[in-house]
């Protein structure tokens, strides 16, 4: 299989103003008549949303750690019948974990290599001129076989600041794809887990419009289009199979964390979504199969969730005699009690202990393993999955029987084992795959 070309954007660091330079590159590239397909490297559940916004097209993720060959050849057969790929780099490019995962350790370099995705290097180059030369061309040589397509020099700060980071570039034998002048309103609005959801942005049609034309202003797209490339793939796979036939999963502000190709796997296979929104107080449908939570901003909304009777009631009686499972803010909507911010208690679901608090917030982040003691819609107790855990509530109390033994990338043991009671079941960490056996 030959995919289409490709480029990896990516950065030294996280905040150097990619994702905006991403949403940019990906919609000036649609209004010149491309079929564009986004990817997102590394485990991300809200820079995907904008990336469909910008293009039109699902983007997916590409995980080196979580996923297998088979699994990411499935991924990459995405890009049918698009005419370029854009893929965004998580952190910064080499940025992964310490013990290899399925294929690898989880950097964006990894990913770009094994497509073979020349990088793009946003580089901010606020506060240096020729210096910042010296970090690209570490980057550009840090693995030699990587494909390097130049760079974009973003925050620029006045023509002579640019002249003089340009002779750096020239000097180091490095391209520039592109000088970025500085821009106060060129930043998505962010909160405590990055980036606010695609959703709730004001006007985000107008918002990629103008990094669209901001874009054209100051880069080079014809260089950047004939920069990309990609590898032949000769790996086959599907994507994941769905844990039921009809699925009621609940979308909007408070649950929105899902990752692409799992619905789309879901869907391939004939799988029906059945999305509900539990903000507007609405029941999944009766007929479901399974009713899934996925993760999202639960805590914002934890008032609106408490008083939202006919979501509870509904989501209980479903429960009397079929599975319901939540991720993250998902299981913590399933449990006893949410404490907020400000230390207020909002009863949740109550179909498992769990009281979780934000009160005093703790950081939760990386990649977990984990081992199932008890079957979970779709997986046999025993079964291994991969995923990702991120958040920063606090486990109060925990009664329930533990879900799975969770292990962390380098094999430490998680205290957040997820609970199950009944049919009812939860995970602190999204699922990405099943591992390979």
């Amino acid at each position: 299989m030959t995919n289409p070309p490709g480029l990896m954007i990516s950065a030294p660091a996280s905040g150097t103003g990619k994702t905006t330079v991403m949403l940019g590159l990906l919609r000036a590239l649609v209004d010149d008549g491309l079929t564009v397909q986004p990817y997102k490297s590394g485990p991300d559940y809200i820079d995907p949303a904008f990336h469909l916004a910008a293009t039109g097209r699902a983007s997916f993720n590409m995980d080196t750690w979580a996923m297998d060959d088979t699994l990411l050849a499935a991924v990459s057969k995405q890009a049918a019948g698009a005419d370029m790929i854009v893929a965004e780099g998580s952190m910064g490019l080499f940025d992964g974990v310490a013990t290899r995962g399925q294929v690898g350790f989880g950097s964006s370099a990894e990913t770009a290599a094994r497509m073979g995705w020349p990088v793009v290097l946003v580089i901010d180059v606020s506060g240096q001129a020729q210096s910042a030369a010296a970090t690209a061309l570490g980057f550009a040589r840090y693995l030699p076989d990587l494909p390097f397509a130049g760079v974009i020099l973003n925050r620029v700060a006045s023509p002579r600041h640019e002249r003089l980071t340009r002779l750096g570039m020239e000097r180091a034998g490095l391209p520039v794809l592109g000088a970025l002048p500085r821009r106060g309103d060129l930043k998505l609005p962010e909160r405590h887990l990055g980036l606010i959801q695609a959703v709730e942005h004001p006007d985000l049609e107008a918002a990629i419009a103008g990094y669209a034309t901001f874009l054209r202003d100051h880069v080079d797209l014809s260089a950047l289009k004939a920069a990309a490339a990609s590898v032949e793939t000769t790996a086959q796979g599907d994507l994941p199979k769905p844990p039921a036939q009809r699925i009621a999963l609940a979308r909007d502000a408070a649950f929105s964390f899902t990752y692409p190709h799992l619905i789309e796997g879901w869907r391939a296979a004939g799988a029906e979504i059945l999305p509900f929104s539990p903000l507007a107080d609405q029941a999944p449908d009766p007929s479901a199969d399974l009713v899934w939570l996925p993760g999202g901003y639960p805590e914002l909304h934890a008032g609106t969730l408490a008083t939202a009777d006919q979501f509870r009631t509904a989501l209980r009686k479903h429960a009397e005699t079929k599975p319901v499972h939540g991720e993250c803010g998902g299981y913590m909507a399933l449990g006893e009690t949410m404490i907020d911010k400000d230390g207020l208690a909002h009863q949740m679901a109550g179909l498992l202990g769990l009281v979780t608090s934000y009160e005093k917030r703790k950081f939760h982040l990386g990649y977990r393993r984990a081992v199932l003691s008890a079957p979970l819609p779709g997986f046999q107790a025993g079964t291994a999955l991969r995923g990702h855990e991120f958040h920063y509530s606090t486990i109060i109390e925990q009664p329930d029987a533990p879900l799975a033994q969770v292990f962390d990338a380098d094999g430490n043991s998680a205290a957040e084992t997820g609970s199950r009671r009944g049919t009812v079941s939860g995970t602190f960490f999204h699922l990405i795959a099943q591992e390979a056996p």
